[in-house]
């Protein structure tokens, strides 16, 4: 498949003069179960990313909320397990119509302006940067940012309202059941009735969390209690989805410049070496990787491709996703596709499924990097 790239950025002005480099703020780390996940993302941008197209500021969030200066070092934030701290700077950021400058507020120091951004690369995964907080934050700053916008990111990180927009879109989905605080306070019984009608085994998952966090398979009625109560942990309201046996196939989407409709890579397929593992779970993703490859492109017959590849265009619209997102499948037994989940912000890292579907569609990290950032730049905050 032939990739359309986005001009090379602009290093003159139509007066023949230098002009500045495009400033862009990598924002990372954040309030969620998937804070290392985030940071680990953020690295692998940062060592990618385009210095002499770019002025990069880096600012890391930290479990909290507060916003600091972080140290433009990738080989801090990998591993799977960085943690941004306060002891940087705090950034603050001003609302209004048009972007502001920064302002960088210091212990003992006059708060002092950082400059303004031209664009925001939120790499934020889960609630309170995913599901579209951050988003309506940076809309109410007037600021450009990389990807979808504040309805698509909150109605994608959902997993319930997900489902029913794709649903209300004719769109294969598998079967569910969801389960909501007040549901499991006042009527446990009727909840785990309409879990029993999804026969067995069942995956339990927190509605609004990303990364595996807090998802159990089930494949005993009496594990289902707990498995509840283990999703709620990670988020009061639960989604359980019927087994569907087939094989976890995904596919990149990227937004369309202009009016072009939305760009898809070839498909890639999770295949898990150990079966004992159960599922992809966290452990899997992202710190023991052993028992995970990730064959891409996936071996499947052409028309099987062509099917995938249509779907996630029409889950991306569906939803109203801009800049990129990730649409994961189960291709089944029967030859059918149904989609799982569409993930408007999906790990980043060089070595994460998203970037590596596009490098074997043939377009290279860095330069994926390039097309988000003129992506987000070509639109403007606000009602689009």
């Amino acid at each position: 498949m032939n990739i359309e790239r986005a001009p090379e950025p602009t290093t003159t002005d139509p007066a023949g003069r230098d002009a500045r480099k495009v400033r862009v703020a990598v924002v990372f780390g954040g309030r969620s179960g998937e804070h290392s996940v985030s940071c680990a993302t953020a690295a692998g941008v940062l060592r990618a990313i385009d210095r002499d197209a770019y002025d990069v500021v880096p600012v890391g969030i930290t479990r909290d909320g507060q916003w600091v200066l972080a140290p433009d070092d990738p080989s801090l934030l990998e591993g799977g397990r960085a943690e941004i701290t306060a002891d940087g700077a705090q950034v603050l950021v001003p609302f209004g119509a048009a972007p502001a400058p920064l302002v960088v507020a210091e212990p003992g120091q006059v708060p002092h302006e950082l400059g303004a951004v031209d664009v925001v690369l939120p790499l934020l995964h889960g609630p309170y940067g995913e599901d579209g907080t951050i988003q309506g934050l940076l809309e109410m700053a007037g600021t450009r940012y990389v990807g979808s916008g504040v309805l698509a990111s909150a109605a994608a990180m959902d997993k319930h309202y997900m489902k029913v927009i794709l649903a209300g879109q004719l769109l294969p989905i598998g079967p569910y059941t969801v389960i909501t605080p007040r549901m499991w306070r006042t009527d446990k019984a009727a909840a785990l009735d309409a879990v029993a009608s999804l026969g067995l085994p069942v995956f339990v998952k927190p509605a609004r969390a990303g990364s595996s966090l807090g998802i159990t398979r089930v494949e005993r009625p009496e594990d289902i209690e707990a498995a509840v109560l283990e999703a709620q942990r990670h988020d009061p309201k639960v989604v359980v989805e019927g087994a569907i046996n087939g094989r976890e196939i995904e596919c990149a989407v990227l937004e369309g410049h202009g009016d072009d409709a939305p760009r898809t890579s070839v498909p890639g397929e999770i295949v898990l070496d150990a079966p004992a593992a159960g599922f992809y779970d966290y452990e899997t993703k992202y710190l023991d990787t052993a028992p995970l490859t990730m064959a891409i492109p996936a071996d499947l017959p052409e028309e099987v491709v062509a099917r995938v590849q249509e779907l996630a265009g029409q889950a991306f619209e569906a939803l109203g996703c801009e800049g990129l997102a990730r649409v994961d499948f189960f291709y089944t037994d029967h030859g059918d596709v149904v989609i799982n989940e569409v993930n408007t912000m999906p790990g980043f890292t060089p070595y994460s499924m998203y970037p590596a579907l596009w490098e074997a569609t043939g377009l290279p990290y860095p330069d994926l990097i390039d097309e988000l950032v003129s992506l987000a730049l070509e639109r403007s905050a606000g009602l689009r």
